[in-house]
């Protein structure tokens, strides 16, 4: 972390805060209004307190490590473009048939000796300081609690490092960890990770499961443990092939784990698989909280820290936030990866106001009828891609993936009825919109074809068109149109609603020769002028099997809050909303210059 620190202040992507501010909203609130902005840099906080616990910390909290592209590529060492083409060459590496081939092979072969993590013997720097059994007290980290509604403190970017019952698989995730005294902890791995399998092997045999928890080190572990690697494969693999030198490991103190020797926290301890408790909730990255739910829960058994160490965390809530470059850093590494699945794949992205797993473009070279609905299938299979919710495919000649102008003008000339795909599927156990948890509706557009012939709409201005539409439907608040020049043109609706959304679809039908696709979205907390927040809100609101109403030329979306007029059976969660009078005062203290301009385009305040 000291090097990491060095680095950031070295390239003037670094802003240090020594005014004293609480570990509980104020520092979770700067870090979420810095990363919005920018030229956003990472932030050390050299004086953090806690007024709940009545202390201030020695140690220093640093955020937005990873807060920008420039910041991501340093700690990564290289572009993420050049890592995926090393990444394809060794994918495509063929016997060699010359001498100066044998060498280059030979060459490749020596570099990925350093892939694999080396074991050292003795303790390393993280264990400079140890304290273990009743002298544990994690309220001795400065720990934050992000969001108002949060059930606590959460350590935010921990690498949880866990093995199989017979040791010869190992894991590195990251996984939100809630505070719940001072020698327990909330597990949340969710029941589709690494982490989850292993743990049900424990409890099918009976055993207390070894976990240990590093914190800060090289942030590339951090990042590492992000990484959607193949079942069963170490993430620190990932880390030595980048880096092109072993991670160095030593032997946790109280269970058998290895962890990284330069980490700056390790916290060790056991779960037992027959004991879980209630966690949550939590402000997570898709910007709601997610609800509580049974988790398992860890017994500390030691903390360890080197010295000097600098606590490392993040804030996920609505983007876009440090998870954007990290996610952006896994999208361009991991594409020859998920090439080998999806062969015909060109390139993809995933939108960063689409939180990842609920939406993904991808452009790819299609060779016959009907092949991009066989690639909804294939993606829908694959690893980490079988959450995602929705995914637009589009064809070789598309623009530019990140031209967003362009793309989305492409995509809407292809939009029709038949272009649809429908299924259902796992979803991520944060999704809060499926009927279901952890399961529900996908879609799949495809955009490949040109074959949209239908007749141009009869355009009219908003104005005629609110008043047409409030004839038909006097609840109607507000409207705005996009696109209209598009052989889609979108009227997204704004409505108190009082009935389910499908009532209003069908009462609309006479609309339907002015607009081809209608957005419902609630009045309240949604502006109708920001395409950006509301495609977040789309993507995040909507469920595929429930919520999209199909005819030619007139489709419907229901991206309302779902509840008992609609015969939800989940609790519907609340957006992550900073506290306004928080946010008031670190204004008032300039910690954080903002007008209400940004407070409103990112929807950082409820009143904002």
């Amino acid at each position: 972390m000291q090097k990491a620190i060095a680095l950031l202040k070295a390239h003037d992507l670094l802003r240090v805060i020594d005014e004293p501010l609480d570990i509980d909203l104020e520092i979770p609130h700067v870090a979420y209004v810095e990363v919005k902005k920018r030229d956003s840099k990472a932030l050390l906080f050299t004086r953090p307190v806690s007024k709940r616990l009545g202390k201030e910390f020695k140690t220093p909290v640093l955020m937005n490590v990873f807060g920008s592209h420039e910041a991501t590529n340093l700690f990564i060492g290289k572009p993420a473009d050049t890592i995926a083409e090393e990444i394809e060459t060794l994918l495509k590496l063929k016997p060699p048939a010359t001498l100066g081939e044998k060498f280059g092979m030979l060459a490749k072969l020596f570099h990925l000796k350093n892939v694999f993590p080396k074991r050292l013997s003795g303790k390393g720097a993280c264990q400079q300081h140890i304290v273990t059994g009743d002298a544990v007290d994690l309220y001795d980290l400065p720990i934050l609690k992000t969001w108002p509604q949060d059930g606590g403190p959460f350590i935010t970017m921990g690498q949880v490092y866990t093995q199989s019952l017979d040791g010869e698989r190992k894991n590195l995730g990251m996984y939100r960890l809630q505070v719940y005294d001072k020698n327990h902890l909330g597990m949340h791995w969710q029941i589709h990770k690494d982490s989850a399998n292993f743990f049900h092997e424990y409890h099918k045999a009976g055993k207390k499961m070894p976990v240990s928890i590093a914190i800060g080190g090289d942030p590339l572990y951090t990042w590492a443990a992000t990484a959607p690697l193949p079942h069963g494969v170490f993430e620190l693999l990932m880390y030595g092939f980048i880096k092109g030198e072993s991670a160095r490991l030593v032997k946790s103190l109280t269970n058998d784990l290895y962890v990284p020797e330069d980490a700056d926290f390790v916290i060790e301890g056991f779960v037992d698989p027959m004991k879980l408790r209630i966690e949550g909730p939590f402000g997570d990255h898709t910007g709601y909280y997610t609800l509580e739910e049974e988790y398992p829960e860890l017994k500390v058994t030691a903390i360890t820290h080197k010295d000097d160490p600098v606590y490392l965390a993040t804030v996920v809530g609505k983007p876009p936030l440090e998870d954007k470059y990290m996610g952006w850093a896994t999208e361009r590494i991991f594409l020859p990866l998920l090439k080998t699945t999806a062969p015909d794949l060109i390139d993809y992205v995933m939108p960063e106001n689409g939180v990842f797993h609920n939406l993904i473009i991808a452009k790819m070279q299609t060779l016959y009828p009907g092949h991009a609905k066989q690639f909804m299938h294939a993606f829908w299979g694959v690893g980490q891609m079988s959450f995602v919710k929705h995914a637009i495919f589009v064809g070789a000649d598309a623009p530019d993936l990140e031209a967003y102008e362009d793309l989305s003008d492409y995509i809407l000339d292809r939009v029709q009825m038949d272009n649809l795909l429908i299924s259902e599927g796992v979803c991520d156990a944060l999704d809060h919109a499926s009927d279901a948890f952890a399961y529900g509706g996908k879609l799949g557009v495809d955009c490949t074809a040109n074959n949209v012939h239908f007749p141009q709409k009869e355009l009219i201005d908003d104005t005629a068109l609110l008043r047409l539409i409030r004839e038909l439907e006097p609840s109607v608040e507000a409207i705005k149109q996009y696109k209209t020049y598009t052989k889609t043109p979108i009227c997204v609706i704004a409505v108190k609603k009082q009935e389910p959304i499908k009532n209003l679809y069908e009462r609309l039908e006479p609309i339907r020769k002015h607009t081809k696709l209608l957005v419902f979205v609630d009045a309240e907390k949604n502006d109708l002028e920001n395409p950006y927040m509301l495609i977040w809100r789309v993507v995040n609101n909507m469920d595929a099997t429930r919520d999209i109403f199909l005819q030619k030329e007139y489709i419907g979306i229901d991206a309302t809050n779902k509840g008992e007029i609609d015969g939800f059976p989940r609790r519907w969660p609340d957006d992550t909303d900073c506290d306004t009078a928080v946010i008031e005062d670190l204004r008032k203290r300039g910690i954080i210059d903002l007008d209400d301009d940004f407070l409103k385009r990112f929807y950082i305040t409820r009143s904002g």
